[in-house]
């Protein structure tokens, strides 16, 4: 069976407020090929409290339900195929958003460790990208144990360094593959790397390398304007590249079953492996001894060398010229 990328558009917060913007985005990732597109819908009111730092900024970003409905409405006439993730932070939000159908939900990192919204989201049954940065493991096994205690639903684990851009020696790819044994789960990368860089495309590569098969990738409109959450962000040509880099890498991955060989690979094989031929002009009735035989390439593939006690005390049935295949057939 295949093993293939499942590849998530995440917009955050780079549609800046504006609804024209969020589409920009939606068409540069439905475009693209992406999987899913995933929407951080929120309630400013009551997700963050009015002395916070980021509070006046934060409304500048906020959209409402309505807004959050006609693009979801724009992804499901334009987009069909492309899923849709709601990053929620508060119960109103998965409320409109199963009032919406969206297809997953993501959990933030911060969300762990609050019962309500693990509960809100678990009692829908729909898979749950768990983000567990800078999270230790008994906070992510206790959110896995109340997950389940409510939902059999998938859940996919979710790990990226949260700084924007990451300094790629800070990334830590191997706690991939460690989250993935330890739980036995699917393990997403979500890559933050600096976007302007080369490590924006090899990193996530890298993470495909080690088996893990869920990349969350951010997308802007236009990384120029230096909008929110730009750092990171790939513009929507690169992002067609990104999910092409990724269909690349899935068809190089082959599948995970004993492997046949191509045409081409058959013709090598007639090509480069030796075979046993005549060391020298074999006559009838010649009784074969090692001498009589040798390695070589020869324009057909005959027995290997390895298999060279199949043949020796065996009498000719026919005469072999030097440099000719000795087979099973030609002997008594």
């Amino acid at each position: 069976m295949k093993n293939n990328t499942y590849i998530i558009a995440e917009m955050a917060c780079s549609h800046d407020g504006k609804v024209d913007l969020a589409k920009q985005i939606i068409d540069g990732a439905g475009k693209a090929g992406a999987d899913a597109i995933q929407f951080q819908i929120w309630k400013l009111s009551e997700s963050l409290v009015p002395s916070h730092a980021d509070y006046d900024f934060c409304s500048t970003l906020e959209l409402s339900q309505d807004q959050w409905g006609e693009l979801v409405g724009y992804v499901r006439e334009h987009y069909p195929e492309m899923e849709i993730i709601g990053c929620v932070e508060e119960p109103a939000s998965v409320q409109f958003c199963e009032k919406v159908a969206i297809d997953a939900y993501k959990l933030h990192t911060s969300e762990l460790s609050n019962p309500v919204m693990i509960d809100e989201v678990a009692k829908t049954g729909k898979r749950i990208d768990l983000s567990v940065g800078a999270s230790t493991l008994d906070e992510i096994q206790k959110a896995l144990t109340r997950i389940r205690s409510l939902s059999d639903a998938d859940v996919w684990l979710m790990y990226g360094y949260q700084n924007f851009p990451t300094d790629p020696e800070k990334v830590n790819l191997d706690w991939l593959v460690t989250l993935k044994n330890l739980f036995g789960l699917r393990v997403g990368y979500q890559d933050h790397t600096d976007a302007e860089s080369a490590g924006a495309f090899w990193l996530p590569a890298a993470s495909t390398g080690m088996g893990i098969d869920v990349q969350e990738k951010h997308i802007t409109h236009n990384r120029s304007r230096k909008g929110c959450d730009h750092q990171a962000a790939l513009n929507p040509d690169e992002f067609a590249r990104f999910v092409e880099m990724c269909k690349t890498l899935d068809c190089a991955k082959g599948e995970y079953r004993p492997r046949s060989f191509s045409a081409d690979e058959q013709k090598y094989r007639k090509y480069a492996k030796k075979s046993l031929v005549a060391n020298k002009d074999l006559l009838e009735g010649n009784v074969i001894t090692g001498s009589d035989l040798v390695a070589m390439r020869a324009n057909d593939l005959g027995l290997p060398p390895d298999e060279v006690e199949i043949l020796l005390g065996r009498k000719l049935r026919k005469a072999v010229a030097k440099y000719e295949l000795v087979t099973i057939k030609d002997t008594l």
